[in-house]
């Protein structure tokens, strides 16, 4: 018997990749590319459109990036796999995105001679993780991790660092923190540099592993100046 065919989408941001990916999976015979994206809201159309097999997901989305992606898609539904495909390594991104509900990862480093068996195994129900991942992963999951240093984060970076976790953007932040958009701005810029993130997604893991610390009650909140 022909194996069935698994329908996939892609997503991400960058056409030369998504061109790429697309090169690689066409060239299956069980696989077929029924639509690509470029955002996170294409994502959640085109899942809600195509309903494939699999979503080839990136992680660095330019509105709602494959965290959140994959949070709303876990809450939707449980049919599809999500296959996450990005630069990244770091053992905190690996480890969050798949306690987001993330199937399998695949790095792009090894996307050529990977990616198509990932997409099988994850439609089968199995999960994948790319060979220089894997040994993080299950140190991780034995506990074999160093122990945490304090937060380099002042209390109120921790406070922005929180409403960025919850999917709040810098102008809605900034409201309810009653301080001025520009300094918000200014503490996500302190908060990356410290944390050593590039992009928001990176910075949502980060809080999604280590937990900031609550708001404060308002007879303690301190008032921006």
């Amino acid at each position: 018997m022909a194996p069935e065919t698994i329908h996939v989408v892609i997503v991400d941001d960058h056409p030369i990749v998504r061109a790429g990916m697309r090169q690689v999976l066409d060239a299956a015979a069980d696989i077929i590319v029924v639509a690509e994206g470029a955002s996170g809201g294409d994502a959640l159309r085109l899942m809600a459109e195509h309903r494939p097999d699999v979503l080839v997901l990136d992680v660095n989305l330019p509105d709602v990036n494959g965290v959140e992606v994959t949070r709303r898609l876990r809450t939707l539904t449980a049919s599809a796999a999500i296959l996450i495909l990005t630069f990244h390594d770091e053992e905190e991104m690996v480890v969050g995105l798949l306690d987001a509900g993330a199937d399998g990862y695949v790095v792009k480093d090894d996307a050529t001679e990977t990616l198509a068996s990932a997409v099988r195994a994850v439609a089968r129900g199995e999960s994948w993780l790319s060979p220089k991942i894997a040994g993080k992963v299950v140190r991780h999951a034995r506990g074999e991790t160093p122990a945490e240093p304090p937060s380099p984060l002042t209390p109120r970076e921790q406070e922005v660092l929180r409403l960025v976790a919850e999917g709040l953007d810098n102008e809605a932040i900034a409201r309810q923190l009653k301080l001025a958009r520009r300094t918000v701005q200014n503490h996500v810029s302190a908060i990356y540099g410290k944390l050593g993130v590039a992009s928001r997604a990176e910075a949502m893991l980060y809080a999604l592993n280590h937990k900031p610390a609550p708001a404060p009650s308002p007879r303690t909140t301190i008032k921006a100046r």
